[in-house]
């Protein structure tokens, strides 16, 4: 009988616990990460179970990012200097 293979697990489903996390904390662990593959300190297996993980959490990082950004205001102010309102912010 052959060595059947496990179902390949989406990554989504493998790194769950990552939607839960704060920019902050998903920053700090990519940032572990990319300092680990820049080492080289990691064995070629590891390195890509990493990498995938560090991926996952740049794009939970860049989620966040434009959540934040979608909700982030200008003050708009008057000929006088006055705040007068406000607009949604458009990054330059």
């Amino acid at each position: 009988m052959e060595n059947a293979m496990p179902p390949a697990t989406k990554p989504a489903n493998r790194h769950a616990d990552i939607g839960a996390m704060t920019f902050e904390r998903a920053l700090k662990e990519l940032e572990h990460i990319v300092g680990r593959l820049e080492r080289g300190d990691v064995e070629l297996e590891e390195s890509i179970t990493i990498y995938e993980r560090g991926e996952a959490l740049k794009d939970h990082c860049d989620r966040l990012l434009k959540q934040a950004e979608a909700k982030v205001e200008k003050l708009t102010l008057g000929a006088g200097g006055m705040p007068t309102g406000t607009e949604p912010f458009r990054a330059d």
